[in-house]
């Protein structure tokens, strides 16, 4: 605040009643945006316009001062959030984004275009402005009187079955918009029902089978108000996200648990993944993709060492046989499992080898992070075939993972997947250097619309009521 004043010549900037009303304005209805206007000190600021005509020159100096205070605090949580993430979490790594709020306030008082130039401060990401519509959406949504459904846990209704609770989930459904205001409610789960509860269960990433099971039931259970804090936390987390995501990258979304292809805007491919458990969450990063490494040998990170690793050898010392495991000392000599001490088990390390019980699969794909985490194959297919996917230990695994390795090498003669299949089937581990540039974005959002429908996810790691109190206390 002081600098700002230094560089204005120690003057008042807040002379124009049409730059005052600007900002008035956008404090006012930063609620839009997911804001809090009661962190501007807007009230007092709008009672201080009221008689701005009969201010003594101190108390017009006071007020210019608050003008430019909360007009910087505004910019300043519109552009990177109100919330530090670093401070929030210990496993999200995100840059704050550089940003010179004097020099925009500066501008676009000079250019006489500070509205444009406060606008040009909300993030620049498409997700960004379809959640701020959303919210304009549920806001003008009538009040939500709905009770919650009843259900047994391992009750399910299947489509012409006749059931007392399709009262209750047709209304659920006419509410989100999903079955129009004049269908007549009945009992009978009929067609119309069907075809609607499918479209719900695609946009809350469920199995999109018809049946109506806990899942759904939960999903319909949401009211208004609870997906509406749901809204305002993602649009805090794109404050956090960066503003470009460059040309061509993939993109992980944790709780949709899928990576997508992206370039020149357009997905080109999508894959199915697993994340990590709730005690051992999926770190949130920006990175560039470094190299694929097929037949990788696997290094047992310390968590598992601790949670995993030791009390299974020390029932039986075959375990490190069975899984071709190897244990080195701290001067890399090998170590027989047989005077293996596992009082002292964090002196050794442990090498898993190439082949079909490696935990990596048969490729992994790397990339600098200080969380020691990668793309990778698996050994346990089934997963995938799972709804919920928050399984591994904090990697992330790819389904179908050597095409996106042939994608990512992008060289059809030298890589294309028939070589792949050779070089893997020599069983010897080789490292290749991504030769394209793409960028590696692993997030976390729970909230976007597609058709204008809101479109929710799990919040697996229950993030989002957390974040959402924090903003608003």
């Amino acid at each position: 605040l002081l600098l700002f004043y230094k560089n204005n010549n120690l003057e008042t900037v807040w002379e124009s009643k049409e730059n005052r009303n600007i900002v008035l304005e956008k404090l006012s209805k930063s609620a839009i945006d997911g804001l809090e206007p009661n962190d501007y000190d807007i009230k007092n600021l709008l009672e201080l316009e009221k008689k701005v005509d009969n201010l003594d020159e101190l108390s017009l100096v006071e007020y210019d001062l608050l003008l430019t205070n909360n007009l910087q605090k505004y910019i300043s949580h519109l552009s990177n959030g109100k919330l530090n993430p670093k401070k929030l979490y210990n496993d999200w790594d995100l840059n704050v984004k550089e940003i010179d709020i004097n020099l925009l306030i500066t501008k676009g008082l000079n250019n006489n275009n500070l509205n444009e130039t406060l606008e040009n401060c909300k993030p620049k990401q498409l997700y960004y402005k379809e959640l701020e519509k959303a919210l304009g959406v549920i806001d003008a949504m009538p009040y939500d009187y709905s009770k919650p459904i009843a259900f047994a846990a391992k009750g399910k209704i299947k489509p012409k079955e006749s059931n007392p609770i399709i009262f209750a989930i047709k209304k659920r459904l006419i509410y989100w918009n999903y079955l129009p205001k004049t269908d007549s409610i009945t009992k009978i789960y009929d067609k119309k029902t069907v075809s609607a509860v499918i479209y719900f269960q695609e946009n809350h990433g469920q199995i999109c089978d018809g049946i109506i099971g806990k899942s759904t039931i939960n999903a319909l259970n949401f009211n208004k108000s609870e997906r509406r804090e749901q809204i305002v936390a993602n649009m805090e987390r794109w404050r956090w996200f960066p503003d470009d995501f460059g040309s061509h990258y993939t993109l992980v979304n944790i709780p949709d648990y899928a990576l997508k292809v992206i370039k020149n805007n357009e997905i080109l491919q999508s894959y199915n993944v697993i994340v990590g458990t709730y005690k051992r969450r999926s770190p949130v990063f920006t990175t560039k993709l470094n190299s694929v490494i097929f037949n990788p040998t696997w290094t047992v990170p310390p968590t598992i060492i601790k949670e995993d690793l030791i009390p299974d050898a020390i029932k039986s010392r075959r375990y490190f046989g069975r899984m071709h495991i190897t244990i080195f000392d701290r001067k890399h000599n090998k170590v027989s499992p047989y005077i293996w001490n596992p009082e002292k088990a964090n002196n050794y390390s442990y090498v898993q080898d190439p082949g079909d019980k490696n935990s990596l699969g048969r490729m992994k794909i790397i990339f600098p992070n200080k969380f020691s985490v990668y793309l990778h194959d698996t050994n346990h297919k089934d997963g995938f075939s799972r709804n919920f996917r928050s399984l591994s230990s904090g990697c992330t695994r790819v389904e179908n993972p050597l095409g996106l390795a042939e994608y990512v090498l992008g060289d059809a003669k030298n890589w294309n997947r028939l070589k792949i299949d050779e070089k893997i089937a020599l069983k010897k581990t080789y490292a290749i250097t991504i030769p394209q540039k793409i960028m590696h974005y692993q997030l976390y959002f729970t909230a976007w619309t597609y058709n204008d429908h809101f479109v929710f996810r799990d919040d697996v790691y229950n993030m989002d009521f957390d974040l959402y109190c924090k903003l608003r206390y």
